[in-house]
């Protein structure tokens, strides 16, 4: 379940707010090879399950960059913003990978505001994606998404 903002001065006010996580999913393999063929990494260690098997992960593992590329899915469960009249994807700063994620696995993400700032008519903030694997001490991806909300005007009322 996400948390909702529905004005800027709300936004501005939640820097430091941890979000909470989403529910869990599993990476199987159709979702690891879909990945490989829109982005022509075949390495057989992403989908090569025979030699995965003998290989050093013991198994087939998702691509750092689907690992990464699902914080897109987990952003918007996280967070929500009401009262939008536009919101754009600005950027990442600082992604890493501490470990594998192993065909078969669960994630979700967990959230983090890190800083939220006006830009102009806007609202940018800086949310932190942990990626989470079930029974694992270390995420598969830790990355700072950058957000940029633009706050529809209220409506007038109409006179009575």
């Amino acid at each position: 379940m996400s948390m909702t903002f529905t004005t800027p001065e709300a936004l501005l006010a939640a820097e430091g707010l941890e979000l909470g996580v989403t529910d869990w999913m599993t990476i199987d393999q159709p979702r690891i090879d879909r990945f490989a063929d829109a982005t022509d990494d075949h390495q057989w260690i992403h989908v090569d399950p025979e030699r995965a098997a003998e290989g050093p992960f013991g198994r087939c593992i998702a691509h750092g960059y689907l690992t990464l590329s699902l914080a897109n899915r987990f952003l918007p469960h996280l967070i929500a913003i009401d009262n939008l009249a536009m919101g754009v994807n600005v950027g990442c700063d600082r992604v890493r990978f501490p470990a594998p994620v192993p065909v078969g696995s669960r994630i979700r993400g967990r959230g983090e505001i890190l800083r939220v700032e006006p830009k102009g008519e806007a609202v940018q903030s800086t949310v932190r994606i942990t990626i989470e694997i079930e029974g694992s001490d270390r995420p598969g991806c830790v990355v700072d998404t950058i957000s940029r909300y633009t706050f529809a005007n209220p409506t007038p009322e109409e006179p009575s």
